[in-house]
């Protein structure tokens, strides 16, 4: 299972990183690379109720902002579409979500051809005379990272991990609600557990 991240930047800092991350391919028309991860020896049939788990990363400074209620709120409307009821005092599941950046460097290199011009004192005219090398190409980009963590309560462990990676785009007011919607879902369509079920097999 992947490690928890701690932060030492200032609040302000934090939230904009929250904004940048949870709305990552604002122009992909592909989407983010979705992974995830299951304990195996979790009883998910078991698990009826949630709450959120406290402190919520992406709350790492205490307080709420406008991202972590739209990401609280998503994460409701998915775990409310698989039936679990929300339990603030006893629930079987917490739900945590956290979001970070770093930054990227991609280096490739192509074949390239390319032609030379020499004069032909015999032909008396220049040829060009072609040779191969390679072009470097350097790319810089912010990559962006979502986890939603579910955690047995009972145990306080780790049961499963659902994690969305790709560039981070621009936000604006007008589609934070939109777009975190649209990452948090994306995570969610690989949990393949309701509540009180056994998930059907893969």
């Amino acid at each position: 299972m992947q490690a928890h991240r701690h932060y030492t930047a200032s609040g302000t800092a934090w939230v904009a990183a929250l904004c940048a991350v949870v709305l990552m391919f604002a122009g992909c028309a592909t989407g983010p690379r979705i992974s995830t991860e299951a304990d195996p020896r979790a009883d998910f049939s078991a698990y009826r109720t949630w709450a959120f788990y406290e402190p919520l990363a992406v709350e790492a400074y205490g307080y709420e902002t406008a991202t972590s209620e739209a990401v609280k709120r998503a994460v409701e409307r998915e775990m409310q579409a698989r039936g679990y009821v929300f339990d603030a005092d006893s629930p079987d599941l917490r739900v945590n979500v956290n979001a970070y950046m770093q930054r990227r460097t991609d280096i490739s290199s192509i074949p390239t051809v390319d032609y030379a011009y020499y004069y032909h004192y015999r032909a008396r005219r220049y040829v060009a005379v072609p040779y191969w090398h390679d072009r470097t190409h350097v790319s810089r980009y912010t990559e962006g990272t979502m986890n939603v963590d579910l955690v047995d309560s009972a145990q306080n462990r780790l049961v499963w991990e659902g994690i969305a990676v790709g560039r981070a785009a621009s936000i604006t007011p007008e589609n934070r609600e939109a777009r975190i919607s649209q990452v948090i879902g994306e995570i969610f369509s690989r949990y393949p557990h309701r509540a009180g079920m056994v998930a059907p097999p893969m």
